[in-house]
């Protein structure tokens, strides 16, 4: 029997820095550890890019740059493209850190840079990242399921009023209902609140 081993992609990174040299350097740094890179020396660059529909697995942002800064497109990744992102700087100062942090920063390094030490960071945000996706996914699967219980339990009590029949009897003629028409319980009770919230909707089906 032959296994066959599926390299996974290369994690792709987002640099966005004025300094063309230190943009040089840390793409080609990146690039040997086996990231693949895409930079851009200004916040309007990096916004053009997005707009393509390009989505990285991490942004590096420098703070300040001519233009819009990297903290103004810290807001825009956490808010419209919800893209994990670390925040880069010549400065050291405590507000600026602070604001990186608010801004939802999975990182923060000075410049400059040396690019071993920079590489564990990124590793350590990329990590985060995943983690907090993972949180993510949990919280709307479990969201999904509180909505499904909470619609069931009210299509049983429209099916209770609507058949005059006692909770037990009605939660089983909705399940019954399901299984006959071969579709998912919550389905049906999506339809039955439906139907109860916009009369018409599903005349004549439940």
């Amino acid at each position: 029997m032959t296994v066959t081993h599926v390299a996974a992609a290369p994690k792709k990174l987002l640099i966005v820095d004025d300094d063309r040299l230190v943009l040089a350097l840390m793409a080609s740094g990146l690039m040997d550890a086996g990231y693949s890179v895409t930079t851009a020396d200004s916040a309007e660059e990096a916004e053009a890019w997005l707009a393509g529909g390009e989505r990285p697995d991490l942004a590096i942002l420098d703070v300040r740059m001519p233009g819009r800064g990297g903290l103004y497109l810290a807001q825009r990744l956490r808010d419209l493209d919800h893209i994990p992102f670390m925040m880069l700087s010549a400065y050291r100062e405590a507000q600026i850190v602070e604001q990186a942090t608010q801004c939802g920063a999975l990182g923060y390094a000075v410049k400059p840079l040396d690019i071993p030490q920079l590489i564990p960071a990124v590793e350590a945000a990329l990590a985060r990242a995943n983690e907090l996706q993972g949180l993510r996914d949990t919280r709307q699967q479990l969201q999904r399921a509180l909505d499904a219980e909470r619609n069931i339990s009210v299509a049983t009590g429209i099916f209770m009023v609507k058949h005059r029949l006692r909770r037990s009897d009605a939660f089983n003629l909705l399940r019954d209902t399901a299984r006959k028409q071969r579709r998912k319980l919550a389905d049906i009770a999506d339809d039955v609140v439906e139907a109860r919230e916009n009369p018409g909707a599903h005349a004549g089906s439940l």
